[in-house]
Formats: C-alpha cells, structure tokens, sequence
C-alpha cells in the first residue's frame, strides 16, 4: 500500500509517496502550489501512483482545502504539528512529509480529529454562534464602562442592562437625552428599584462624545442580535434530519436547547467512538450546568 505525506504551507504543498510494504525505496515527491486547479492535479497524481491513505501536517487552517479535494477518494489523516517535530536544526519541507508518513507507518504520530462533512457545516455554524454570545458579553461589558465614564449607575439599579427597560433608557442617552426624570420614566413595572433609586442613578454628566459612542455601539448589538437571530434559523434548519434526538437530549434536565444541540453535532455523526465517552460528554455539560446554577444568588 502507498502513503502520501503532504506537508501544507499557504502557497504550496510538499508531496512524497511512500510504498509502505518498502519503505526504504526512494519516495517519489512533488510539489504544488495550493490553488484550486493544482489541487486537482495533485489528486490526479496520487490517484496514478496508486495512494490509499494520505497523513498532512499543516500551517494554520491551510489543510482543510486539500482535505475537501482528497476526501472523497482516500484515507485521511491530519497530524498535530508537535509530534511530527524535526532535529533542531534540520527543517527541510520533503523531509518532514517524508518523516509524516514514516511516523505513520510506526504509529508515533498524534492524529487530529476531522469530522465528515455534515458535521464541519454544524459545528461551524455553533462555533461562530458561541463567538457571538463571547461578543455580545464583551460588548456589553464595553457599554457599562461607557456608562461609568458619563457617571451614570444603570446597572446597580437595572438587573439586565440590555433587557427591556435598559435598551429603552440606553437609546434614549445615544440620542441625547440627559433629563434624568424623563430616562427615569422609560424604566418599566417590573424593575426591583424605586424611581427616586432610578433618577439618583442616572443623574449623570453625559457628553455629547459619550452620546455618539453609546450610538455606535448599540448598532453594533442590534446587528449582533440580528445574526445570531438567523444563526438559530441556520442550524434549526441543518439538524431537522436529527431533529429527534435534539428533543430528547433538551428534556434531559440541565441541558438547553443548544447545549443539546452542542452534544449531538457529535453523537449523531459518530464522534463518540462508544456510549461512554458520549455519556462522559454529556455529565461534562451538566456539572458545569450545576455548577453555574449553584454560583447564581
């Protein structure tokens, strides 16, 4: 059996073929350049030096072309940079593929987990909607430094500062209100506080430069918001086919919907090599869930 090793820079890609039953035959190499129409060719050339099996080592997310143009047609391993490392001093592209499919051969090398291709699509889709929240977090807590700039107290009175009344009462300082009555009057029924806490709270100093700034990054939450919206439409729509297995995880108690949803990106597309290590998984999400719960007054 041959096995290629091909070590991915952004620009090229160092190629050696290796005859597994005789590894101590000179390995054939190529090298091509990473766009699209040598990407063909190099299929071509594997597919007529009769590889089976190909292991690559890359910089950064460059393998994840090749991946998709050699997927279909072969074996494949993509191997942690770290166990692959040369002799100080040593570095040379063609040997350190060689040395790919060497360490291979002998099983010294740590190998990365690549899911198929449905489950890429998912667990894209779930990771820039976990970057979202991390923003929306960061963004938030950009506002509230904002407020303490104008002296403005909001958030010791308001227990979600962008719920409801906090978004009704921050629009209204972006677009240049500074009366503390009128702010006040914006708070709704439910707040904890009373209003005279409310106007003490939002007797400020306002400059304009704060107004415009506040402004900004209040569009900057309703776009996020708004992505995050069509996100949840997204992957909705991608986990119909496992939509039965979604609602049955959610009624496990402690998880979420996208907790659940987290957890059979994984499960449904055979991640979980056996039941333990998806249970493991699963009693993962809920200590923290536990956890969370326990450090809320």
């Amino acid at each position: 059996m041959k096995v290629a090793g091909i070590d991915v820079h952004k620009k090229v890609l160092m190629v050696v073929v290796v005859d597994a039953s005789a590894p101590e035959d000179k390995p054939a190499r190529r090298r091509f350049v990473t766009m699209p129409s040598e990407l063909h060719r190099l299929l071509t050339w594997l597919r007529e030096q009769g590889v089976e099996e190909a292991v690559m080592e890359s910089t950064a997310q460059y393998w994840r072309s090749v991946w998709m143009e050699l997927e279909p047609h072969m074996r494949l391993h993509l191997a942690q940079a770290f166990s692959n490392r040369a002799p100080r001093g040593r570095k040379h592209d063609f040997k350190d593929a060689e040395r790919l499919v060497r360490r291979l051969i002998a099983k010294e090398l740590i190998l990365s987990f690549v899911p198929n291709g449905e489950q890429r699509i998912w667990r894209s889709m779930t990771r820039m909607k976990l970057q979202l929240t991390r923003d929306r977090v960061r963004l938030q807590n950009q506002i509230e430094c904002l407020l303490e700039e104008m002296r403005i107290k909001l958030s010791i009175v308001v227990s979600n500062l962008l719920g409801a009344s906090g978004l009704r009462i921050l629009h209204a300082l972006a677009k240049g209100e500074t009366d503390p009555k009128k702010l006040a009057q914006l708070g709704g029924e439910r707040l904890q506080c009373t209003e005279e806490q409310l106007v003490d709270a939002l007797t400020g100093r306002a400059q304009p430069v704060h107004q415009q700034m506040l402004g900004l990054q209040l569009e900057r939450l309703q776009l996020i918001d708004q992505q995050m919206a069509r996100l949840n439409s997204m992957i909705a729509e991608a986990m119909k086919p496992h939509q039965d297995a979604v609602i049955r995880l959610a009624e496990v108690p402690g998880l979420s919907g996208f907790c659940a949803t987290n957890h059979c990106r994984g499960g449904c597309s055979g991640q979980y090599v056996s039941i333990g290590r998806g249970v493991n998984f699963l009693g993962r999400n809920l200590s923290r869930k536990r956890r969370k719960c326990r450090a809320e007054p």
